[in-house]
């Protein structure tokens, strides 16, 4: 009975491995082909984007993409290129860095102070006025770049990075998250605090603040992975190149670049990993506590 018990749970432990090793295939390629050589990648690259049959190939046999795992020759000069001989790079990547860590600790505090109103303060409208911050959420990101630009231009923030940043400050999402996660904060801590005097700011800074931790450490994470990907902002308010982050480079790399794309890519990501293996038992934690679900 026991083996017998077992066995779904193996079937599902299997299945859950499988989609997670085709899930990494790509991150794989794209780290073991930024050790190529710009000939290997290529040789192996080089019928993208050619205006032939590639089945056929060009005198009737058969051509196809050669995906390999493994160079055949390891090389650090992608990375070279990324870092030393192309300042682009260096100077898009301070850009974004410049953009979303604004962003991350602005609206970690403005959420963390309007979750804990919405959470564990009593005020008439209450309920209807969280209910404006959920349809705000359900609206497409694309309905709100309109108005988005209307006020950024009236305010004189076109091709600033103000003009993102300070959208992406009172953003919604971090609100409604944090208020789900303080939800569950069990109200005696509170009313033991107030009864021993503690006012509300004391009680948000010293009580609810470092419970919160896994809630704060989820969001910063979900926060980063949207911010630094993003791409319509940037094309929309930022005219200048100089002033663009390090995820309009990637999306521009040109052909003829295919070895520093993935010497570049491999740089982009790695800070996103690095996030979250650091605060991976936070983000868990905060992401199961305010009931989002994937």
């Amino acid at each position: 009975m026991k083996k017998a018990k077992r066995l779904p749970k193996l079937a599902l432990t299997a299945g859950i491995g499988l989609i997670a090793a085709l899930m990494s295939i790509p991150l794989i390629v794209t780290f073991t082909n930024s050790l190529m050589t710009e000939q290997e990648i290529g040789m192996n690259y080089g019928l993208i984007g050619q205006m032939t049959d590639v089945a056929a190939g060009a005198g009737g046999t058969a051509r196809f993409v050669n995906l390999k795992l493994l160079p055949d020759w390891l090389s650090l000069g992608q990375y070279r290129e990324v870092l030393i001989m192309n300042s682009k790079f260096l100077r898009m990547f301070w850009n974004s860095v410049g953009m979303v860590v604004p962003i991350i600790v602005g609206q970690t505090l403005v959420a963390s102070l309007a979750a804990y109103a919405f959470a564990k303060l009593r005020f008439r409208g209450r309920d209807k006025l969280f209910l404006l911050y959920l349809l705000t959420m359900l609206m497409p990101f694309q309905v709100t770049l309109v108005p988005n630009y209307l006020v950024a231009n009236a305010l004189g923030l076109m091709n600033t990075e103000a003009a993102i940043i300070l959208p992406g400050i009172f953003g919604a999402f971090g609100v409604f998250m944090l208020r789900q996660f303080m939800a569950h904060i069990p109200g005696a801590y509170t009313e033991a605090a107030k009864i021993d005097g503690a006012g509300e700011w004391t009680v948000y800074r010293q009580i609810v603040l470092p419970l919160a931790k896994p809630g704060l450490a989820a969001l910063a994470v979900l926060l980063f992975v949207d911010y630094w990907n993003m791409i319509e902002q940037p094309l929309l308010f930022l005219e200048d190149s100089f002033k663009q982050p390090l995820s309009l480079y990637l999306a521009r790399i040109a052909e003829e670049e295919r070895g520093v794309g993935f010497a570049a890519s491999v740089l982009y990501m790695t800070p996103m990993l690095l996030l979250f293996f650091y605060a991976e038992s936070y983000f868990i934690q905060g992401v199961q506590l305010s009931g989002i679900k994937g």
